[in-house]
């Protein structure tokens, strides 16, 4: 037990040594944000927003895209069926932007397992415009957004740009909170750290390319079986040569977990997906939440004196880092510090949870991460476990 204490606290002050990193990478981000977006005339762009259901803040995401300050833009909406809410919000929008071209699409066709893919191989016909921007509906951007990202795509040797994003809670549950600090706090200082050392992911809450370069790796057909198309897409336009860029914008997604069980489902398809990507590196990534192996290190010793000051220290340090994140951002706090030692508990037991299966419950389908393609079709969530 007492080199189990002596491990946890070595693993604590790692913790706390990469939560300080990611701060720092999240200040120096911070300052490219803060550069003004150019002012050069851009070239038209079609937006691709794949829809499913009317998610918590759906239309206040959707109309920040139809705010856009960008000089020619189309914004294709899909649904697979009429009946969809999704696309009574589509037609309230065409009502508040008249002078935007917004168009809808409505079809059921299925094209491979991944449905937010089918949707968008369905939409693909009504996109007019050669550089093509995917972004998430549950995206909520700032209106030089579009220009941040297609000017960094028309950086000469550039073939996908992705953005990172912060969090937004939909509303004042425990739920949506811990979920929000997860995003703001742990993955988006993460993702900097990752891409510091030379990672390059792609990120589907938005991901831009030309036309050219899509049809270059297979066209959306190549995504239609895969769960984690982002990466895929990052994959295929990387072996062109092209370079996968992150353009300086922070839009912030939806957080709608209303339950800690909604949130549980939600975070274990999250970890199960990107363990199936990088199963060494996910679990490397454990580290990142010292207030965890702290707690492990009060428990292995017994609660001695030196296991309670490394709690305290990784406590002070996790709340330094998640306030200067909120500063150096611009970002209002989003999670009471009380709450830091449960979320990185959370997260450690998310990471260890990942490694005891491969299912994972999406959008009504029961899918296997490691096998791309659904086990059952049309199973309703939360009749089985994940």
């Amino acid at each position: 037990m007492a080199m189990l204490a002596i491990l946890a606290a070595a693993l604590s002050l790692a913790g706390i040594g990469n939560a300080l990193a990611g701060w720092l990478v999240a200040r120096r981000f911070a300052r490219a944000l803060a550069a003004p977006p150019p002012a050069s005339l851009l070239p038209p762009v079609s937006v691709l927003k794949p829809l499913y259901g009317e998610e918590p803040l759906l239309e206040e995401a959707l109309a920040s895209f139809c705010a856009q300050d960008y000089p020619a833009m189309q914004i294709v909406f899909g649904v697979q069926h009429a009946a969809d809410p999704a696309a009574a919000v589509v037609a309230r929008l065409q009502r508040r932007f008249p002078d935007r071209d917004l168009t809808l699409v409505v079809d059921p066709t299925r094209h491979g397992s991944n449905g937010k893919i089918g949707n968008l191989i369905n939409m693909l016909p009504a996109a007019r415009h050669d550089i093509l921007v995917i972004a998430d509906a549950d995206m909520h951007a700032a209106a030089d957004h579009l220009r941040r990202v297609v000017a960094t795509l028309c950086t000469p040797g550039t073939g996908l740009v992705t953005t990172l994003y912060t969090a937004r809670p939909a509303n004042r549950s425990l739920a949506a909170r811990l979920g929000a600090t997860q995003i703001t706090h742990g993955f988006l200082p993460g993702a900097l750290l990752a891409r510091s050392l030379g990672r390059r992911d792609c990120f589907g809450a938005t991901m831009a390319l030309r036309r050219e370069t899509l049809a270059a790796i297979g066209g959306l057909a190549a995504l239609a079986g895969r769960l984690a198309d982002d990466a895929a897409l990052g994959q295929l336009v990387a072996a062109t040569g092209l370079a996968v860029a992150l353009a300086p914008s922070l839009p912030a997604t939806t957080v709608p977990e209303p339950t800690l069980r909604a949130l549980l489902r939600h975070e274990l398809r999250w970890a199960r997906t990107v363990r199936s990507l990088a199963p060494l590196g996910f679990a490397a990534s454990a580290v990142q939440y010292p207030l965890a192996w702290a707690a492990l290190a009060v428990i292995a010793s017994a609660g001695t004196a030196w296991t309670l000051l490394l709690a305290a220290s990784a406590w002070g340090a996790r709340a330094a880092t998640v306030r200067g994140i909120d500063r150096s951002l611009g970002l209002a706090p989003i999670v009471p510090l009380w709450l830091l030692p449960p979320r990185d508990l959370l997260s450690l037991g998310m990471i260890v949870a990942s490694f005891l299966g491969d299912r994972v419950q999406w959008r009504g389908q029961l899918m296997a991460v490691d096998r791309p393609g659904p086990l059952r079709h049309g199973m309703p969530v939360g009749k089985e476990a994940a």
